[in-house]
């Protein structure tokens, strides 16, 4: 029994030693997987539950939603209508194209794979969530640009969100960062706002969008891992 006990023993301090050797080894990717991954997950997960069961909205969307329609006026009506284009084909879509071919150009196949796979998967996702889930738009007011597929999640908080992702991470660690971080959050926040004001979109629909959108750049990036010396 002795024998026994010190030989059970000195494999768990093996494998104890293994295992911080482990989480010392991949802290930057493991953290990523939880910060990045998991915990937008988690929240996406709630909301597409919920919205599966109940078939509705949540106690804070039309509050919110009628909190931002109180600042409605002709203007913002116009301005709006016009903002939101870029969430997709005025925008998204011409930027994303301008820095593939950019990519392509300089030959950063490993980024270029990154950056098509992930607007592409953005899309497949959006597609898909919407089909199963069915969520009906609000129907609060007259929309100056309405929509009339379903509604969860929003599209163009998924697109928008989705290219300021990939973008952070593919200029991370570089002197551009910080103004993708910055200008890239404006965007992203102009763009959920005019869905927000156009009555097209829940906030729940946003919030899910960004966190779908988080989740799917990162843990592709943790499988193709366009930055530092894996940029070839």
């Amino acid at each position: 029994m002795p024998r026994i006990s010190n030989f059970n023993w000195k494999h768990l301090q093996s494998f104890l030693t293994f295992f911080k050797r482990l989480i010392v080894t991949h802290r930057r990717s493991l953290l990523l997987l939880l910060i990045g991954v998991y915990l937008p997950l988690q929240v996406f997960g709630e909301l597409a539950e919920d919205v599966w069961e109940n078939e509705g909205g949540f106690r804070w969307d039309v509050p919110i939603l009628l909190a931002i329609h109180s600042t409605a006026q002709p203007q913002l009506d116009v301005f709006a209508a016009t903002l939101t284009k870029l969430g997709v084909f005025w925008g998204v879509f011409p930027v994303a194209s301008a820095i593939a071919i950019a990519l392509f150009i300089r030959r950063r196949w490993r980024s270029l794979i990154y950056l098509i796979t992930t607007l592409l998967g953005s899309i497949i996702i959006n597609r898909t969530a919407k089909v199963l889930l069915h969520r009906v738009r609000p129907h609060l007011w007259q929309s100056p640009a309405p929509e009339f597929d379903y509604g969860f999640p929003s599209g163009h908080a998924m697109s928008s969100m989705t290219l300021v992702a990939a973008l952070v991470i593919l200029t991370w660690g570089s002197r551009w960062c910080w103004l993708v971080i910055v200008a890239g959050s404006l965007f992203i926040l102009a763009i959920g706002w005019t869905r927000l004001y156009l009555g097209v979109h829940y906030p729940s629909d946003i919030l899910a969008g960004w966190t779908a959108s988080v989740a799917w750049a990162v843990g592709v990036s943790l499988l193709i891992k366009p930055w530092g010396r894996h940029r070839v």
